[in-house]
């Protein structure tokens, strides 16, 4: 699809009294890799689930697929969920499911597939994320950290989403895991066309994957641009999160593995 994929307008978050978001605006179109960045308690999870609904917004709208979010009945609804798939932090896996189960859930939840249809997606999920057919039959419990979020990855595309939604896809992997499951991302939204959005706080993902980055900071969307024109901000937070020695070098290598 062309156009946008999401639109915040005028979205505000509030906790009791406490304001985490005023007044938003951002357009995220079809195709991009976009990341939200910003500080400890910025908000950048609560408005990746605000965009598909996971939470309400104090005030404003969300247009996903060019329509407001909620719109529509019961049907509608459903079928614009099955047009996102969404990887949680840890991998929110079934631990009483095995990989099999976990990743065929989405599919028998559309009540429209045959047994067979089910195993041929699971086996081609399973391979599209360099997973072993043996594999299908762990359980969560005997996975190392990698390959939860390899099988998270397979069932958030599962129903073929045109819309991927990633929260911190690379927290609690050491370097190597870490690079190999960016490059697995990058190769399939390459492939498969699929828009992102991802908050991250690594920069070496963020470098690596990123063609967008909106920073967010004092509730609101402080710039929203490539990385090359983020880092010519003239501003503290910017600076202090880009362009410190570490982060520097963490750009580069981003850059590099790209």
């Amino acid at each position: 699809m062309s156009g946008a994929v999401i639109e915040l307008r005028g979205l505000s978050t509030r906790f009791g009294d406490v304001w985490v978001h005023r007044g938003i605006d951002l357009r995220l179109e079809a195709g991009q890799v976009t990341a939200l960045v910003g500080g400890s308690g910025s908000g950048k999870t609560t408005l990746l689930r605000q965009m598909v609904g996971l939470l309400r917004p104090a005030e404003g709208e969300v247009r996903l697929f060019g329509e407001p979010l909620f719109s529509g009945g019961r049907l509608e609804q459903a079928a614009r969920r099955r047009r996102f798939g969404m990887l949680f932090q840890q991998g929110a896996l079934f631990s009483a499911l095995n990989v099999y189960e976990n990743v065929a859930f989405p599919l028998r939840e559309m009540r429209t597939l045959t047994r067979e249809e089910i195993d041929d997606l699971v086996m081609l999920k399973l391979a599209m994320v360099e997973l072993r057919p043996e594999h299908a039959l762990l359980m969560p419990a005997e996975l190392s950290g990698g390959m939860i979020k390899r099988v998270a990855l397979a069932r958030a595309l599962a129903l073929e989403p045109e819309l991927l939604l990633l929260d911190e896809p690379t927290a609690g992997l050491d370097p190597d895991r870490s690079a190999g499951f960016v490059r697995l991302i990058r190769e399939l939204q390459r492939q498969l066309g699929f828009t992102v959005v991802l908050v991250t706080h690594d920069l070496d993902t963020l470098a690596a994957l990123s063609s967008r980055i909106a920073v967010l900071a004092e509730g609101r969307i402080l710039a929203f641009g490539t990385l090359d024109e983020i880092v010519q901000i003239d501003d503290p937070f910017i600076e202090r999160f880009f362009l410190g020695e570490r982060s520097r070098a963490a750009l580069v290598r981003g850059k590099e593995a790209n």
